[in-house]
């Protein structure tokens, strides 16, 4: 998803900046504008280079810089007396300690380029997918300091209470909603303030949109006119309805967990932080994990934890070094003369994701963001954001969404929306071509399941990733309701003054039948990949970590990040990762879990209706 850049080369802006601002902007922007934070250049360099100058031995090693290991390497160095190593494939989200210079990433609406740009991407694909017309299906996923939460748009969801509460009954006990509610809280300082649903003295910051953009208004009073509720709040009492998007954007700049947390921690003395730096297999004595194996610079290094390694690579790094280490289906393993240390059948398993399509309409007023992608434009926004992160540039536009039931019966939204003031072509790398604005939807629990394995033995080999997108008829008659719900509440009268022709589906698309043909031709990841290394009780055969977060059947390795989800959340996944990793650090530090007891949670007068 993107908007202010869609379709225009990676380094147009720079070049406009460039032409436009001349030895003024070199001078003037490079020493005050972008603000070079000298001391923290200073402190990066120093804890890079403490993994060369320092003992290879810690108590901790975290694989990947990401969602969870940003969270992870914070609160386990809070103790001074715990030393901990965290290693990321990726580089660094700031160029000389400054933000600015390393705009792509922080820049709100410039998330185009994070898609596009190989350096901050791992660049993933599905296999062919059978069920959607033999596409092959992009998966952009997180390689820098920070991981998906640098790359994400920046949407702040944390799902719904009985996704937590099916957790527990999936084996998951002790992440029931009383116990999830608190590391919620713990994580967020919300703008608006602390509540009994919402955290205001923790390091991630939550805000509401600024921009009050009259199409997001329209699609709200269209939803409410179309039968839905007003949410004020989806990630509090009421997650059902339709109301203003919560988002993970601090004083017009992204705010990721390499913001939230790795950099308020960079300097502790007890903390290690290794960059472009590819951890190849884990190392074992028996089944006790001592270390982990690493290339940087061409050169094969060792790093030993006396404690613990940590993996939070995400959920197609995660399952694959543990796969390239020996722990999978032995099977699969030896077929590829993978020495077997724990044959566990569910690693790579039980893979789900979100879809979504985009249901699109044109705009009879100029007043989507189809000429903000104009050079002129960009360039003054662009400006506008360098000079005071003001602006069309700090945020991610997403300001809007919903969440409702896809038919009677349902408990809980099982379908979620997100509107943008804009038009998105193929994961915004293509350029808007008209004024015009969308509903991202798609269901949220989707009953098609997949798998990733082994391509090969080489750590720089992708996954054989296999969503199964579609395999079910649940998951198909759910998608024909998102593109009929969407049409209705489009069609609603607060839309009459912007709505014009129907772009996609089209109207020429009515009947189930191509209705099925369009959402296998047009459905896309909305890039929430999970569950592949599963939480569940040891004697679940396809569990891989227990509900302390420990491998099964190994010692001294934990996998933390949204691979061990038991099922997806009913929404984005940023938010309950940064959850998963502050309650495991209560675990890790042995400390006893937080709950809190009874906090109400909406339910539908009935469910005989589907509103």
């Amino acid at each position: 998803m993107s908007y202010l850049t869609k379709g225009v080369k990676c380094c147009s802006p720079v070049n406009q900046m460039r032409r436009v601002t001349g030895t003024l902007f070199k001078a003037h922007v490079l020493k005050n504008l972008l603000d070079i934070n000298e001391q923290q250049f200073k402190i990066s360099r120093t804890s890079s280079q403490l993994s060369s100058e320092k003992t290879n031995s810690y108590n901790y090693v975290i694989v990947g810089a990401g969602s969870a290991g940003c969270v992870l390497a914070n609160r386990l160095t809070e103790d001074p007396l715990s030393t901990v190593l965290l290693l990321e494939a990726g580089p660094k989200d700031t160029l000389l300690g400054s933000k600015r210079l390393m705009w792509k990433i922080h820049m709100p609406a410039a998330l185009t380029y994070n898609l596009c740009d190989e350096k901050f991407n791992w660049y993933y694909h599905t296999t062919s997918q059978k069920h959607m017309d033999n596409r092959i299906m992009y998966w952009p996923r997180g390689r820098v300091w920070g991981g998906s939460s640098s790359l994400n748009a920046m949407v702040y969801i944390r799902g719904h209470a009985e996704d937590y509460n099916r957790w527990s009954r999936e084996g998951a006990i002790g992440w029931d909603y009383e116990h999830c509610l608190p590391y919620f809280k713990k994580a967020q300082t919300h703008e608006l303030g602390p509540d009994q649903y919402r955290g205001g003295n923790g390091p991630l910051h939550v805000s509401r949109g600024k921009t009050n953009h009259p199409l997001h208004h329209a699609f709200l009073e269209a939803a409410q006119q179309a039968g839905y509720p007003f949410t004020e709040d989806m990630n509090g009492y009421q997650q059902e309805g339709f109301g203003w998007m919560d988002m993970t954007i601090h004083q017009g700049q992204r705010w990721s967990t390499a913001s939230a947390y790795l950099r308020p921690a960079i300097s502790r003395p007890n903390l290690s932080v290794a960059e472009k730096t590819l951890v190849t297999k884990i190392l074992f004595q028996g089944t006790k994990s001592i270390g982990v194996e690493y290339v940087k610079n061409g050169q094969r290094k060792k790093a030993f934890a006396s404690k613990e390694v940590i993996l939070s690579g995400g959920a197609i790094n995660s399952p694959q070094l543990l796969m390239l280490s020996g722990i999978g289906n032995a099977d699969d393993l030896k077929k590829l003369g993978i020495p077997v240390v724990c044959h566990l059948p569910g690693v790579g398993q039980n893979l789900q994701d979100h879809l979504e399509v985009y249901v699109q309409q044109k705009c009879t007023k100029p007043i989507t963001l189809y000429n903000a992608q104009k050079p002129v434009n960009m360039v003054r926004i662009g400006l506008e954001w360098l000079w005071k992160f003001t602006g069309e540039g700090a945020t991610a536009h997403l300001e809007s969404g919903g969440f409702i039931r896809s038919e009677p019966g349902v408990p809980h939204p099982d379908i979620q929306f997100h509107f943008l003031p804009s038009q998105v072509i193929d994961h915004g790398r293509v350029a808007s071509t008209m004024e015009a604005y969308q509903v991202h939807v798609g269901p949220m629990r989707s009953t098609s399941v997949g798998w990733l394995k082994l391509k090969s033995t080489d750590p720089n080999d992708h996954p054989v990733i296999e969503p199964n997108y579609l395999s079910t008829e649940r998951d198909i008659l759910e998608f024909r309701q998102c593109v009929k719900l969407t049409r209705e509440i489009f069609a609603q009268k607060a839309f009459e003054n912007f709505r014009g022709p129907e772009i996609q589906p089209g109207n020429h698309i009515q009947s189930d039948k191509e209705i099925d043909a369009f959402i296998r031709q047009k459905a896309d990841s909305a890039y929430h990949p999970s569950c592949t290394c599963k939480m569940g009780q040891r004697s679940d055969s396809t569990a891989v970590v227990d509900p302390q977060t420990k491998v099964i059947g190994i010692e001294n390795l934990r996998v933390v990040d949204a691979s061990i989800m038991p099922s997806v959340v009913s929404g984005n996944l940023n938010a309950p990762t940064v959850m998963i990793a502050e309650k495991a650090a209560d675990l890790i530090k042995g400390l006893p879990s937080l709950q809190e007891k009874n906090v109400p949670v909406y339910k539908p007068k009935t469910l005989e209706t589907q509103r």
